[in-house]
């Protein structure tokens, strides 16, 4: 495949898709509605059409135009876009949707692909725009694929679980390394054993272009850190990049309470583990960027940017209550 048309593209895990598809030598073309900066703007090897992805004529006239080897869709939300996109793009060599770990419906350890079953989705949540019905909508965008495949399209699916790296708009990570970057003492909800899975957003990367050369019509491809680690193990891993240290301090719901914080008010704190079997991805010889190196490429950005993530989770001001309360105890 020499030629790839990314819809969305510049962001966060499109802009690293991007750039990893320029470094194996792809001809890449842009579709987006040009409303954000494009940070290819001065590349020549990327093109740009504007278009919106929900308007199929914008899809249609895009697949007239380049005629593209491989699609990779950033920006599919609901089922009809994936239906839309896998019938337009029906004779690419492969399509590939970004779906989401939120796509399971059952807590299990690990969520493995084509085991553990998919959120149900009613046609009323199927163009439903809150965050309740997200993985249901992906779910279903994921039987979009499935049905793809049996019509003969080259369709696949990729399942990044919790993504972080340099350019994520979310600042969930932000608040971490904020905390560890300006206080001696971090706060950690529960005992800090928790563990949600994450990804490195390069990683994400990878995996899309790798599964569109390698996969296989119809299935599905979990992506996430290759070697997981607990809230604790995330705030050292921060401070190590940072080149400090701090006093990790536990706190339930009691002692949460006196700051009125609940447990999941903190990002990247999820009550029961979540957990992605990725062998099925490093079985196409997909490999996972080491922690410390993907942890020092996220700090190194947050430093450069002006992102604190500090809306992402509790006041500082609420947790010195917290930390009052354990002194006394």
């Amino acid at each position: 495949m020499d030629t790839a048309l990314v819809i969305g593209g510049t962001r966060f895990i499109g802009r690293h898709l991007v750039s990893d598809l320029l470094e194996h030598d792809y001809d890449v073309t842009l579709l987006n509605r040009g409303t954000r900066e494009n940070p290819f703007a001065d590349d020549d090897r990327v093109d740009h059409i504007e278009g919106d992805r929900t308007n199929d004529s914008a899809l249609e006239a895009a697949a007239a135009t380049i005629d593209p080897d491989a699609v990779f869709d950033c920006v599919a939300y609901y089922p009809k876009d994936v239906q839309a996109a896998t019938r337009i793009f029906a004779d690419c060599e492969a399509y590939v949707y970004i779906s989401s770990g939120a796509a399971y419906g059952r807590e299990e350890i690990p969520k493995r692909e084509n085991e553990t079953p998919l959120e149900s989705c009613s046609p009323e949540a199927a163009t439903d725009d809150s965050d309740a019905t997200y993985g249901k909508r992906k779910a279903e965008g994921d039987r979009a694929i499935e049905a793809a495949a049996d019509r003969g399209v080259n369709a696949m699916s990729v399942r990044p679980c919790i993504v972080y790296g340099p350019d994520d708009y979310t600042e969930r990570l932000d608040f971490w390394i904020d905390r560890v970057n300006q206080h001696d003492r971090v706060v950690v909800p529960g005992d800090g054993t928790n563990v949600w899975h994450r990804a490195f957003v390069d990683d994400v990367a990878s995996a899309l272009r790798i599964v569109a050369e390698r996969g296989e019509a119809g299935e599905a491809y979990n992506v996430g850190d290759r070697q997981l680690v607990t809230l604790d193990e995330m705030v050292d891993l921060i401070a190590d990049a940072l080149g400090t240290t701090v006093d990790v301090v536990h706190a339930g719901p009691r002692e949460l309470a006196a700051g009125e914080i609940d447990p999941t008010d903190y990002p990247l704190y999820r009550e029961y583990p979540h957990v992605l079997s990725t062998a099925k991805l490093a079985a196409l010889g997909w490999e996972s960027t080491a922690l410390e190196s993907a942890m020092e490429q996220s700090v190194e950005d947050h430093l450069e940017s002006d992102r604190d993530g500090r809306e992402q989770g509790p006041d500082r001001e609420a947790e010195e209550r917290v930390l009052g309360i354990l002194e006394t105890l």
